[in-house]
């Protein structure tokens, strides 16, 4: 006789790299579940509700101490198995920045009728969130003239970067490489710009032609980074 399937509920959570959980404020992450073995889809949507306790998740306690409450951004979902099954959760996000949005994969076996207890099943969003915003896209300057470059920083979570803070400026390395017509061109230090998360500089345009610039930023403490890029001409 067939065993029959029972109910086994899922608790997903997405934290940013050095940061929170990926919630409702940064449009939350897709989660697809997967059985590896067969490929079925088992469950799928996407995280909500809050980035959680800054004080319980960047101070923490003890290895193992639960960082996440009732109200921190998760997926629910139940499934009806017989038997253990390999799964597999992929994450893509955050899905309110398409440009920075990651995708990561991970595995484990679930029994029927026994949910991961504690804070959920976790998975780690690498990375930041860089919006390139000056100049704007394919833009046209004069040549000889300074273009100004400005880009929004945060974490994954959507957590503020600024002077002083959990997530200090000092820490992060945001500045511009500049590509003109293929051939590298000049590389820009951006320095923090007067508001959260905010950070700008300049490069002088002597030259005509396609100019791209890629902006990088880079948390030194934690290694996450992200990239945007824009173009301009210069006729």
């Amino acid at each position: 006789m067939a065993a029959a399937a029972e109910p086994t509920d899922l608790v997903i959570r997405v934290i940013s790299e050095g940061g929170k959980y990926v919630g409702t404020s940064m449009g939350g992450a897709e989660i697809i579940v997967r059985d590896v073995r067969s490929g079925e889809v088992l469950a799928r949507g996407r995280t909500a509700g809050s980035t959680g306790d800054t004080a319980r998740i960047m101070t923490g306690g003890p290895r193992g101490t639960p960082l996440a409450d009732e109200a921190s951004a998760a997926f629910r979902a139940r499934i009806d198995i017989d038997e253990p099954r390999l799964v597999e959760v992929e994450a893509f996000g955050p899905l309110a920045q398409p440009q920075a949005a990651v995708r990561v994969t991970a595995q484990r076996w679930i029994v029927p009728g026994r949910p991961v207890t504690g804070d959920g099943w976790v998975l780690e969003l690498p990375g930041l969130v860089v919006d390139l915003v000056e100049p704007a896209a394919h833009q046209r300057g004069a040549a000889g003239a300074s273009v100004r470059l400005a880009a929004n920083v945060a974490l994954m979570c959507g957590c503020p970067i600024e002077p002083g803070g959990i997530w200090d400026a000092a820490r992060y390395d945001v500045r511009a490489t500049i590509r003109r017509d293929g051939q590298p061109a000049d590389e820009v230090r951006l320095s923090y710009g007067g508001r959260t998360g905010y950070f700008a500089g300049t490069f002088p345009a002597d030259k005509a032609g396609a100019y791209v610039v890629t902006v990088t930023a880079m948390d030194s403490k934690t290694g996450a980074t992200g990239v945007d890029a824009t173009s301009i001409l210069i006729p």
